[in-house]
């Protein structure tokens, strides 16, 4: 066994260095982060060959007085702890004194600073050892420019991404930052192209549009919340402003940018089900805490941190961001109209006939009785303006009509439960009979004329406008879930068996479900090696088998409930969307079929992602719209 032994100063520099210097966006990260905790007010970012041949951070702060130039980069020499206690009450993003030592230990480094106006000093470090310090001219404030990064670890430039993904990262890291500190003017160059700048103005919005745009800046929501421990302020986008993925939201906690899953899933817990699946808002959340709440000495790179009390601003953060949803809810639209409310009457402009025998029964008039104002007798209406209360009527917008006791008699007549079916046990659900009514209400509509994107039809004297693509998606849906439910599924023979590989774990958790498997059609078969055969396939997984089984495979081995409805729910949607149908010019014969299935199916208001199938228009609507009811 080889003996112990300390390692070299120049080692364990290196090996610190390898935990808190990943890549170029890590040298940016620190240096900016160092430059915040100064006090600057300006941090200027320029960077050659995405950060591996130059790096150069120049700031306003404070600066670096020069008989300490040694000990800013020594490790663990920091000005922002002193104690035990300090550790736990940290205000700052930096403060373990590890990043300038990083630095130096892995690239050529040069410091320009001063604490004053009067004078600075340059020094020059190369792999951890000081080559020059001498006096020179410089503004308050500090400019560190690296270079050649990992020059003698070369063995971690292979780890590096392309340039361009390098680029992205340091881009990323800056903008960041810039959101965390709307009142810091940053400005960040690549090879002498601007790619981020800001103003230092202290507004949110401003930033956002200079690093998102303008168009989505100015849609965003303001966020506010409060609680005893946190407040919470930023601007988030509305429901139908959506990325990919989570890469836009920003949490910010004491302005120090931090990855959590938890508070993310919160966030996303505050929109509820007005996002579309695999969907993600684009949100600036910024999270004001009690340092002591806080534990940041949990990840090299402090990005992840040890909340205290983290439930409840959990709780905070959903319910803040639903009320700022409520609150800036708009429908930019024409249909604005059949949700604004009436022009309001003054109330003096009024006068109650106060009958006793007569109930709120006045008839609506096209007109209003003008009074004189220097009258103060009562309008007197005669009685044809009102209708008594036991008087039935053949339209629907008085109480009593001819219908009335046919409707009361159907009611009387439904039974809360069907008594039958429960005592059978042959079904555990109860749905109402309203349920029933509204899942099948769509009246069959009569085909009219096709947009390049939507179906027009009508039904009486109330238009339909049918979007295509999701009543075709509805229509897939049911009969992919139709066949996923059926007793027995029609099989295709494969030509050449197919062979799928898997690691050893899958590959044992799918052993031992193969039995369960065959509720989704799937046949599979040991084969041996980490493998299953599969010799047949169900219809509808076609046209890409092996691919749609590898997706039903991952589906069953990510879920670990292994709820078969729910499974072959999303299985049913992940098929529909591979085999969803274009736009296309109908037939009148081909649209009227279209019609008349969407009219049988499951929901044919709504595609099984929630998307919007049908909108009706009534006449009244129409009328509103055109603004004709005034």
């Amino acid at each position: 066994m080889s003996k112990i032994h300390e390692l070299s100063p120049e080692l364990t520099n290196q090996i610190a260095a390898g935990e808190v210097i990943e890549r170029p966006a890590s040298v940016v990260k620190e240096l900016c982060e160092n430059s915040l905790d100064a006090g600057s007010s300006r941090i200027r970012i320029d960077f050659i060959d995405a950060g591996l041949k130059q790096i150069t951070v120049q700031d306003n702060g404070s600066g670096i007085a020069k008989d300490q130039i040694d000990l800013a980069f020594t490790r663990h020499a920091t000005s922002k702890i002193a104690t035990e206690r300090d550790l736990f009450n940290i205000s700052t993003l930096g403060f373990r004194g590890e990043a300038l030592a990083s630095i130096a230990a892995v690239s050529h480094v040069e410091v320009t600073t001063s604490n004053d106006n009067l004078g600075g000093v340059r020094a020059i470090f190369s792999g951890s050892e000081k080559k020059l310090q001498e006096d020179a001219a410089s503004p308050k404030g500090t400019k560190i420019t690296v270079s050649d990064l990992f020059f003698n670890t070369p063995a971690r430039l292979k780890y590096l991404r392309s340039e361009r993904t390098e680029i992205l990262k340091i881009v990323d890291i800056v903008n960041r930052l810039a959101l965390g500190h709307p009142d810091v003017s940053f400005t960040l160059t690549n090879n002498g192209k601007t790619l981020l700048k800001t103003n230092g103005r202290d507004d949110l919005r401003q930033d956002i549009a200079n690093i998102y745009g303008r168009q989505l800046a100015e849609k965003m929501d303001i966020l506010k919340g409060k609680s005893p421990d946190f407040e919470i302020s930023g601007l988030i986008s509305d429901p139908n402003t959506t990325r990919s993925n989570r890469n836009f939201i920003s949490l910010l906690l004491n302005g120090r940018y931090i990855k959590n899953y938890r508070l993310t899933q919160a966030i996303m817990a505050g929109y509820g089900n007005k996002l579309r699946p695999r969907r993600y808002p684009i949100a600036v959340v910024k999270i004001e805490l009690d340092p002591l709440l806080v534990d940041v000495n949990v990840h090299p790179t402090k990005q992840e941190v040890r909340l205290s009390k983290e439930q409840e601003l959990e709780r905070l953060l959903t319910t803040s961001i639903s009320e700022a949803l409520e609150q800036n809810n708009q429908i930019d639209s024409g249909l604005n109209n059949l949700l604004a409310p009436k022009k309001s009457t003054n109330i003096d402009q009024l006068k109650f006939n106060l009958n006793k025998d007569v109930v709120n029964t006045a008839r609506p008039v096209e007109f209003t009785p003008q009074v004189e104002p220097d009258q103060s007798a009562e309008v007197h209406e005669t009685a044809a303006n009102f209708v008594s209360l036991d008087q039935v009527r053949n339209d629907d917008k008085y109480v009593i009509t001819s219908t009335w006791d046919d409707n009361v008699n159907q009611q009387v007549q439904l039974s809360p439960f069907d008594e039958e079916k429960d005592m059978q046990g042959k079904d555990d659900s109860i749905i109402s009979s309203g349920d029933e009514i509204l899942a099948n209400n769509l009246p069959e509509l009569t085909y009219m004329g096709q947009t390049k994107s939507y179906l027009i039809a009508h039904h009486e004297e109330d238009l339909y406008l049918i979007d295509q693509v999701n009543a075709y998606r509805r229509l897939a849906y049911d009969q992919i879930l139709q066949d996923l439910n059926s007793e027995n599924i029609s099989q295709q023979g494969l030509l050449s068996p197919l062979i799928l590989d898997f690691s050893n774990v899958d590959y044992l958790k799918l052993k031992e479900n193969l039995e369960n498997l065959q509720e989704f059609g799937l046949f599979l078969e040991d084969f041996g090696q980490n493998s299953l055969i599969l010799r047949t396939y169900p219809m509808w997984l076609q046209p890409d088998v092996e691919k749609n089984v590898r997706m039903i495979l991952d589906l069953y081995l990510n879920q670990a409930e292994h709820d078969i409805s729910k499974l072959k729910a999303q299985i049913a949607g992940e098929i529909t969307m591979r085999q969803s149908s274009r736009r296309r010019m109908l037939n009148p014969v081909e649209a009227q079929e279209l019609l008349k299935e969407l009219r049988n199916s499951s929901d044919p208001y709504q595609d099984f992602e929630g998307k919007i199938i049908i909108i009706q228009l009534s006449e009244n609507d129409l009328n509103k719209m055109f603004k004709k009811d005034e």
